[in-house]
């Protein structure tokens, strides 16, 4: 059966002015059951009988074809391709074959651009054509190498305010960055380095961009500092009780964050706290690890 997205090994059933046609036997092929390869792709001396590994998709006028190019993807793989045009239909795509992928305005989670880079999927649509789409969930695998505490690489693709930041790891395999650890500013788009914090039951992975607690806290705390220091003389004019929001501003991080960064730098008698400001004392002893 002849597959369109996918790479498939075909033998030449028919040799014509424009191209060869291609089969899955030699013998007894329809023409339904054959694709063009055209003449500007057939390689010296094919003959019939020899067999070639081709991509099949639909040229403008929606027939299957063949191709010897490779495209960046196949049917259900995922990719960051390049904008090239915005149309009436949508947004065409370089993937890497001499027709443009499409990406139609209904697949988009945003509007983009000529010369942005979007982060996709390839999928089939109703006419059986090959398009893309940003809406990539349901294309991530849920079965990766990695567990708590290893380090990753991922693509933003969505960034929800009531989930938290949505992350392709490696490009395909699921991932989240929850709302209570997405302290920091994203993008769509973005290539970012994460820690695993949990691997979930079904496979997913939930993520963060921040350190171990013992180690980020220790980098909480200086920061809170030299915030003090450059921007309030020492003193911020809030206690513990400010709004995540305010603290989000100030620092990028958490209010749980903040309060396990504050009681740090009390113990260490590095600040005096009230009901309305932190007062930074003992300047002269830095921050140390206990």
């Amino acid at each position: 059966m002849l597959q369109v997205g996918k790479k498939q090994k075909l033998v030449v059933v028919k040799e014509v002015g424009f191209g060869v046609y291609l089969g899955e036997e030699i013998e007894n092929t329809t023409s339904e059951e054959s694709v063009l390869l055209p003449k500007k792709e057939v390689p010296e001396g094919l003959k019939r009988g020899d067999e070639l590994e081709v991509f099949l998709y639909l040229d403008s006028e929606d027939r299957k074809i063949a191709t010897l190019r490779e495209p960046i993807f196949m049917l259900g793989g995922l990719a960051t391709l390049a904008v090239i045009e915005v149309a009436e239909v949508g947004a065409f795509l370089d993937w890497g074959l001499e027709k443009d992928l499409l990406l139609p305005f209904k697949e988009q989670t945003r509007k983009v651009q000529a010369g942005e880079e979007v982060f996709v999927a390839l999928y089939l649509d109703k006419s059986s054509r090959l398009c893309a789409t940003m809406n990539v969930y349901e294309y991530l695998q849920t079965d990766s190498p990695y567990q708590k505490d290893d380090y990753v690489n991922g693509t933003i693709y969505q960034i929800s305010d009531e989930f938290g930041v949505f992350v392709a790891v490696d490009n395909c395999y699921s991932g989240l960055i929850p709302k209570q650890e997405a302290a920091g500013t994203y993008q769509v788009g973005s290539q970012i380095q994460v820690r695993v914090t949990s691997v979930k039951l079904d496979g997913k992975l939930d993520l963060s961009d921040r350190e171990k607690k013992e180690i980020q806290m220790d980098k909480d705390a200086q920061q809170i500092l030299e915030v003090m220091e450059t921007h309030y003389g020492g003193v911020l004019p809030f206690g513990e009780k400010v709004s995540p929001q305010i603290i989000k501003s100030e620092f990028g991080i958490s209010k749980a964050a903040f309060k396990r960064a504050v009681g740090r730098l009390y113990k260490q008698r590095l600040i005096e706290i009230s009901e309305n400001s932190i007062k930074r004392i003992n300047k002269n002893v830095l921050l140390y690890k206990k």
